[in-house]
């Protein structure tokens, strides 16, 4: 009796827990937005995902930390160039809400975002935060590898960097340009988990431009990603 009980009441414990962690779902959750503000939206966290996608555990941030990386950012967004000075303070006129350091922040977590729904296959994930063109692109990759019975993993190690290269008002949207440089682990497996493509053991700088886009008198908060480039 005495086993049952203790069984029973660690049980009921592990229970509270995972209540707590994973609260309850409704149906009626809003998508999340990586680009809306701490105002918007109450902060979030990005839970590790299953499946093609290896994250390595983040520490929990604090508040002295927060601050240090603001002001970080907010210097290097002061050091930008002119034009791209001048694109951000014309989307800034035409949308008093928009935040660069804000942006520069969601950019961070859309690229963990897209890069993870790519590695795992997962275009319903995809299809939000991409334009049509730049999703067809996605997706197409997604389909040949699972015509060739293959299976993409991918360990984003860490975004070294975020930072504005270009920004421009083009009629009604605003589009701004990041460079990323991650460290990645890329590898590429067949059915029978052999690897045909890519080193488990090498890490690799990697740089990408990514544009997102957004019209500035749309109540949609979301910016899309409507290009990329991998410069050499």
């Amino acid at each position: 009796m005495l086993e049952i009980l203790f069984f029973a009441i660690v049980a009921a414990f592990l229970g509270w827990r995972l209540y707590s962690v994973l609260g309850r779902r409704t149906g009626h959750e809003k998508p999340f937005d990586p680009f809306r503000t701490k105002e918007t939206q109450a902060p979030a966290t990005v839970s590790e995902r299953e499946g093609n996608v290896r994250r390595l555990p983040e520490p929990a941030a604090r508040p002295d930390r927060t601050d240090r990386e603001r002001r970080k950012l907010e210097a290097a967004i002061g050091a930008v160039a002119g034009d791209v000075r001048r694109g951000l303070d014309a989307i800034r006129s035409a949308d008093p809400k928009f935040d660069p350091v804000d942006f520069v922040v969601g950019a961070r977590v859309a690229f963990d975002m897209i890069v993870g729904a790519f590695a795992q296959g997962d275009a319903k994930a995809l299809r939000p935060l991409l334009a049509d063109q730049v999703f067809g692109n996605f997706n197409a990759a997604i389909e040949e590898r699972t015509r060739n019975n293959q299976r993409h993993e991918t360990t984003l190690v860490g975004i070294l960097s975020a930072d504005i290269v270009g920004a421009e008002l083009k009629g009604d949207e605003a589009q701004v340009a990041v460079k990323f440089v991650s460290q990645q682990i890329n590898v590429t497996k067949d059915q029978e988990g052999r690897i045909v493509d890519g080193d488990p053991s090498e890490v690799a700088n990697i740089t990408d431009i990514w544009t997102f886009a957004r019209p500035v008198k749309s109540r949609d908060p979301n910016w899309v990603l409507v290009a990329t480039e991998s410069p050499q």
